[in-house]
């Protein structure tokens, strides 16, 4: 075919395209790794062309073809790359291929017939791409989900014994789960007696968030351990009592630092300041 044989020349087009574009991600992708994708994909592309299959993008002649686009979608979806610039490497080849058969084919009529059957071809394989970089980039969102929610529920020990559970955000059904989750283990790791979760970093208590509560305090006394709420402000106050929320059986402090003193009472532990080489020190 005559693509087969402007190889070389099809290449240069498809680089300067990419390299003129504003596009261009320069910090993410280098000059020499752009040149490395276009000539492995091209050179695939081209053995695998022929004119039986030009007008089956399903064939089994392009396996590998697909393989190497999905590659570099995932690569791309990972590095930080967005859907346009992602876009921008499949349409410079059909562009570039385009461009060829322009020059080469002086028949109107074969000319639009050829171009007609390649841009359909390349269509589908931008399809292809941009179906694998969706998903790429659900697995990014999903993987960094997951690494904020680690972060976001720190289990800190505050005290020998006492554990305390800041959180920060609105809570749902996956992140109480995690949330559960990450205290249990650091009850039964440290071994402790008391929990405090503080929700001074909850924006608002409704009805939902509440049962999420109760479910987290519920679990904690399971694993043989009192849970204490702190941080509750005015505002959610008079919220739990408009909805009616019982939370008589639980206790609650205004702030992490007087559910922290309620712990060190329960565990008949004593905080005292003393002087000592005229400076403050709490023992």
């Amino acid at each position: 075919m005559i693509l087969q044989k402007k190889k070389m020349q099809i290449l240069e087009i498809w680089i300067k395209k990419q390299l003129e574009s504003a596009d261009l991600r320069e910090d993410l992708f280098s000059n020499e790794d752009l040149r490395a994708s276009c000539e492995e994909l091209l050179e695939v592309l081209l053995s695998s062309l022929n004119e039986d299959n030009l007008t089956n993008p399903a064939s089994a002649d392009f396996d590998e073809v697909n393989e190497i686009l999905a590659g570099i979608s995932i690569s791309q979806a990972r590095q930080g790359f967005n859907p346009r610039e992602t876009a921008l490497f499949v349409f410079g080849l059909k562009e570039s291929l385009i461009e060829i058969l322009q020059e080469e084919i002086k028949d109107p009529q074969d000319l639009f017939t050829n171009c007609f059957k390649l841009n359909r071809l390349l269509d589908t394989f931008s399809i292809t791409t941009f179906e694998t970089f969706i998903k790429g980039r659900e697995e990014v969102i999903l993987r960094q989900t997951d690494e904020i929610a680690e972060i976001s529920t720190p289990v800190i020990r505050v005290w020998d014994g006492i554990l305390a559970l800041p959180i920060i955000g609105t809570l749902d059904s996956a992140r109480t789960q995690v949330v559960m989750e990450n205290l249990l283990e650091e009850i039964v790791a440290s071994g402790s007696s008391i929990a405090i979760l503080d929700i001074s970093g909850v924006p608002a208590v409704d009805s939902l968030v509440a049962q999420h509560l109760i479910k987290t305090v519920s679990a904690t006394r399971l694993m043989g351990a009192e849970c204490i709420i702190s941080g509750i402000r005015p505002e959610i106050a008079q919220t739990v009592v408009h909805l009616g929320i019982d939370l008589s059986n639980i206790v609650t402090k205004a702030t992490l630092a007087s559910a922290l003193k309620f712990a060190f009472q329960s565990m008949k532990l004593e905080v005292k300041r003393v002087q000592k080489d005229n400076r403050n020190i709490v023992s």
